[in-house]
């Protein structure tokens, strides 16, 4: 009984995760590698239905008049489709993070003790426009050994259905079970009220969208949740930022995809710094077309701007908006980021050390960047490989989540005999 048979209950389909988890669990690195290529091949094979059904979809968002934003994120292409299927090619080059020994030791009486690291298990993910996501999640839980239950939104469900129904065919030429990657077609709550809270089927529950989304699943869910975090990202500019870096860093983290978690949200702006450089500043709002949400002070100084409303300072715009409050010192920046930031990715541009150190020390995130742009918090980008997340809360995995951070692990205990006095 397969998951795209729309008889099958979400408690059904979980339990054939379940199921599939166990035998993907203990296949070897060459089989899961294997499966990957084959999933890459057969996703190409078929990139001309995957558009086909993607138009669908991207029809019916314009029907809803979806913003542009939004229909870029649905949106599939020949590029975007060589980029998933390569992704899966990379992911089966990476180092498989299953069984690596993280600690051997002997005991006094003989006891050796071993830890080990493991699949978690039945991955579970909801996540809203992107059905990029649909490959990249089940090509990184593959390769850790997991089975995975997609939720995607049902903006992207003929998308969807069709990526997952090619993933589906291509697994039965390996030794992967096709009933490890299972999705969810029902497009109401109940059906993802029911992945929240089945947690004997389900080991880990992992949202990819909106605040409402990712609140959504922390506030309901019985099931242990890994958040990827909403991206209110700050750009501090120092008294002493470099002209040249402040305004090419700006331009990259705004606009070279303003729809994506880790672009910059917010600028806090010393004062010193913005009464020497307020007209090279406007300048590059103006010629980007980026529309300013300004306090006071930067509206003396930023024409055509708005002014800003207490919503903008915890507003994660993901278009070409973007908030500006001008600040007195490094602590004063700091201040806002802990009162609105979201712990995904802050950045501070200064040429003083002493500042720079302070900043990291001071501000919690998941990645702080100095005189970076906050566009690099991937793990692609970090050289750490796919990412099936930001993780922007502390437990079990922080920032981009790649394949360790879909493995947990066990203890395992050899002896020869010994009992415990």
């Amino acid at each position: 009984m397969g998951p795209i048979n729309k008889k099958v209950t979400v408690r059904e389909q979980a339990i054939l995760a379940k199921q599939a988890a166990k035998h993907v669990a203990v296949l070897s690195t060459e089989e899961k590698n294997e499966a990957l290529y084959r999933l890459a091949y057969t996703l190409e094979t078929h990139a001309e239905m995957l558009l086909e059904e993607n138009e669908k979809d991207l029809k019916n968002g314009r029907k809803q008049e979806l913003n542009n934003a939004f229909l870029d994120r649905l949106a599939l292409s020949k590029e975007r489709i060589a980029q998933f299927t390569d992704g899966l090619r990379q992911v089966a080059e990476l180092e498989d993070p299953v069984g690596k020994v993280m600690m051997d030791s002997r005991l006094d009486n003989g006891l050796n003790i071993t830890k080990m690291s493991v699949p978690l298990g039945v991955i579970g993910i909801i996540y809203e426009a992107r059905p990029n996501v649909t490959v990249d999640a089940a090509g990184l839980a593959l390769k850790a050994g997991n089975a995975i239950v997609l939720k995607g939104g049902s903006s992207a469900i003929h998308s969807n259905k069709a990526i997952v129904s090619v993933m589906h065919k291509a697994l039965t030429e390996t030794n992967i079970p096709k009933e490890a990657i299972q999705l969810i077609e029902s497009t109401n709550r109940e059906a993802s009220q029911q992945l929240f809270t089945m947690k004997e089927h389900i080991d880990v529950l992992i949202p990819r969208g909106g605040a409402g989304l990712i609140n959504t699943v922390a506030s309901n869910a019985t099931v242990p949740v890994l958040e990827t975090g909403i991206g209110n990202c700050h750009l501090y500019i120092d008294a002493e930022a470099d002209l040249e870096k402040t305004l090419s860093i700006l331009v990259n983290g705004k606009t070279s995809r303003p729809a994506v978690c880790n672009a910059i949200e917010t600028v806090l702006v010393h004062e010193k710094w913005l009464a020497e450089h307020h007209e090279a500043l406007a300048r590059t709002f103006s010629v980007h077309s980026i529309t300013v949400h300004a306090d006071e002070a930067a509206l003396e100084v930023v024409p055509n701007a708005v002014a800003a409303v207490e919503e903008d300072w915890a507003n994660e715009y993901l278009n070409l908006h973007i908030a500006i409050k001008v600040v007195k010192d490094v602590d004063e920046a700091i201040a806002h980021i802990e009162q609105y930031g979201t712990k995904h990715s802050e950045a501070i541009l200064t040429e003083n050390e002493h500042t720079a150190q302070h900043f990291i020390k001071f501000v919690d995130a998941s990645a702080i960047y100095h005189n970076a742009s906050t566009r690099f918090t991937d793990g692609g980008a970090l050289g750490l490989g796919a990412e099936i997340g930001i993780s922007t809360q502390k437990l079990h995995a922080r920032g981009p989540m790649g394949l360790p951070a879909l493995t947990t692990y066990k203890y395992i205990m050899t002896g020869d005999g010994q009992i415990r006095s």
